[in-house]
């Protein structure tokens, strides 16, 4: 697969469906997955480091679904404008809006930058999420600070 917005569909095909397995293969030794809101110093490398830092906020969801998207391509980089529904098991559930920015070389996704607002998932998540959260595994962190 070298089109870089059937490499993007895939990937949210696998991440969404939480097919970890597949979400890891999209991903380079160098590849950097970072949520802007949480700043470069919270960012994930590497394949097995991007999925712990998606297993993180994401496994624990009783529910976790895309919402309509608009896809741009330029060239290797696609933009997605989408949302993504939460639903944690405790009953709370939000809809947060997301401009998703990947640069795909190939088959990699080689960055990934997501903006979102953290003030809209955290005020409607559980009130002990973001503590499970910071107790959580974070070996995954790295600082991409002048990387991107």
């Amino acid at each position: 697969m070298s089109d870089p917005k059937a490499v993007t569909a895939a990937f949210w095909d696998a991440l969404y469906a939480r097919d970890w397995d597949a979400v890891r293969s999209f991903f380079g030794p160098d590849s950097i997955y970072l949520d802007v809101p949480t700043g470069p110093g919270a960012a994930a490398r590497g394949p097995d480091d991007i999925v712990k830092r998606l297993r993180l906020g994401l496994e624990s969801l009783t529910g976790y679904d895309h919402g309509p998207a608009t896809v741009v391509g330029d060239g290797g980089i696609v933009v997605t404008e989408h949302t993504e529904m939460w639903r944690w098991p405790t009953g709370e559930t939000v809809t947060l809006p997301f401009v998703s920015v990947q640069h795909v070389d190939g088959a990699t996704i080689t960055l990934w930058k997501d903006y979102w607002d953290l003030g809209t998932l955290v005020s409607a998540a559980p009130p002990d999420w973001m503590d499970q959260l910071t107790s959580g595994d974070l070996s995954w962190m790295t600082d991409v600070t002048g990387e991107i």
